[in-house]
């Protein structure tokens, strides 16, 4: 039997399905150029400056954390210097965060926790390393910070390499990058923590990611302090897919053109945040999809060994509808492969009431509905209202047995508020950047939370849209509380 003819049509069929996969990449990639060109807003200095002095894993890898922190001393200065050599006329940088005399400046009192810091504590009982989020900084773990050292933990924050400073930063961060300064971090943390006391990591969206991984890893390697809980806040578990496209439209930034040099970026805003980037480089989308896949490897791998049985108790607070991260992988990819009652996800339903009955997805609870009446080896907490014609708050905590409780708050939906959001779990609602509650703000200036303005597209720089999504959660006080008393459990059990 002759082969040939039908190798030679196999080969064909093989060179036209390459050349229509090289033409369809190359569509994506001019059509993106084209895109970037022509729609995205002007680059200011912030979007290109590059920073010497930041963190990073091939070149700094081998410091300790004090060594850690003078770098960033460094980068600060240096991140100063060159925003002094800016043109103060520029009417993007006189309202930017970068101007030291700007509103939201003074609003935040010059910005102090875009760093690294620690809130100390003389007579500790426990110490905890916290990892904020892509495109944030450490300000957005403050308050659980604040709420553990309530408890007499020493808190660090951990500023991860690429914020803080520039948005142009971010172009050049890496998943490496962020995982190196974690274990320095936490090779610090864990060093001041004595034997028998509580040591505990926790982490914020893309900070949550590392969290885990960091805790997966402590599994493995008895090197690594294992901690004894894991705190979660709108973690990063998986990203759409269409993030796989980023690595194609990388591309176009190595090619020395300057006129692409917008196609680094997804979204170029006006950066009015002091604490976190509006604008958004395609890098950031790549490195946070390498994160999430090396973490769902590593939960994979745990699951095959029998490590996962060794997981310390882990606390996810999950918005039902997330529009950054999602809520399906938190359920699906990680509380999946959790086995026993310590660990609990704990999620936060969309506004029930019947008045909002005609502008809700009904597809907003499905998720909800299916692990409430489904089998689960873990506990589910639903945060969701009392009835469907109140607006009182309550929780529903159902453990793996099947037994249900409710506790009944004193919280209430706001009467607008639809649901809450990925955004705004981390951030009390009287926060003085992020605060939804009337008077919220500081030095006579209102907080961003309670900006609301309605007027035509182009009439103010700030995309109106973007003020509707909620910046700070009216039902902080539970997790406040779910944090002190699992301090208290862990305290119980340790003395035990």
């Amino acid at each position: 039997m002759n082969l040939a003819p039908a190798l030679k049509r196999i080969w064909r069929l093989g060179f036209r399905l390459a050349a229509l996969a090289v033409a369809l990449c190359a569509a994506i990639l001019v059509g993106f150029a084209v895109y970037a060109s022509s729609t995205l807003p002007s680059l200011q200095p912030w979007h290109t400056d590059i920073l010497a002095q930041e963190f990073s894993a091939q070149r700094d890898g081998n410091l300790d954390f004090d060594g850690y922190l003078k770098l960033e001393d460094r980068l600060f200065a240096e991140m100063r210097n060159r925003a002094a050599r800016w043109n103060v006329k520029n009417e993007a940088y006189i309202y930017s965060r970068f101007n030291p005399a700007s509103r939201v400046n003074r609003l935040v009192a010059g910005a102090p926790f875009n760093r690294s810091f620690r809130l100390r504590q003389p007579d500790a009982i426990g110490h905890a390393l916290l990892i904020h989020g892509l495109t944030d900084s450490p300000y957005s773990m403050k308050a659980l910070a604040e709420s553990l050292h309530a408890k007499g933990f020493e808190v660090t924050v951990l500023r991860m390499p690429g914020h803080g400073t520039f948005p142009s930063m971010m172009t050049k961060m890496t998943v490496r990058d962020w995982t190196a300064a974690v274990r320095i971090a936490a090779r610090d943390v864990a060093a001041h923590t004595p034997p028998g006391q509580l040591f505990y990591v926790g982490g914020y969206s893309t900070g949550g990611t590392l969290a885990l991984e960091y805790a997966l890893d402590a599994l493995a390697d008895p090197a690594l302090r294992k901690p004894d809980r894991v705190l979660l806040i709108s973690p990063a578990i998986e990203i759409t897919k269409v993030a796989d496209v980023a690595n194609l439209l990388e591309i176009l930034t190595v090619v020395p053109i300057p006129q692409l040099q917008k196609a680094r970026w997804q979204q170029v805003a006006v950066e009015y945040d002091p604490y976190k980037f509006n604008s958004f480089p395609i890098n950031a989308t790549r490195q946070v999809n390498r994160a999430t896949k090396i973490l769902q490897y590593e939960l994979e791998k745990a699951v095959e060994t029998g490590r996962i049985g060794r997981m310390p108790p882990v606390i996810a607070f999950q918005s039902v509808v997330d529009a950054t991260v999602g809520a399906e992988g938190v359920a699906n990819i990680l509380f999946a492969k959790l086995r026993g009652p310590q660990h609990r996800l704990v999620l936060f339903d969309v506004n029930r009431h019947d008045a909002l009955g005609s502008v809700q997805r009904p597809a907003a609870g499905a998720l909800i509905n299916r692990l409430a009446t489904g089998a689960r080896s873990y506990t589910l907490d639903v945060v969701s209202n009392t009835s469907s014609r109140d607006r009182r708050v309550s929780v529903r905590h159902m453990t793996p047995d099947g037994s249900v409780a409710v506790q009944d708050t004193a919280l209430q939906w706001p009467e607008t508020l639809v649901s809450v959001g990925h955004v705004a779990l981390p951030f009390p609602p009287n926060d003085p950047a992020y605060g939804v509650l009337p008077g919220s703000g500081r030095n006579g200036l209102p907080s961003i939370g309670t900006w609301l303005y309605r007027g035509e597209s182009g009439a103010v720089t700030v995309d109106l849209g973007s003020l509707t999504r909620p910046r700070s959660n009216p039902f902080w006080a539970l997790i406040d509380a779910d944090v002190r008393a699992s301090v208290d459990s862990d305290l119980v059990a340790t003395h035990h």
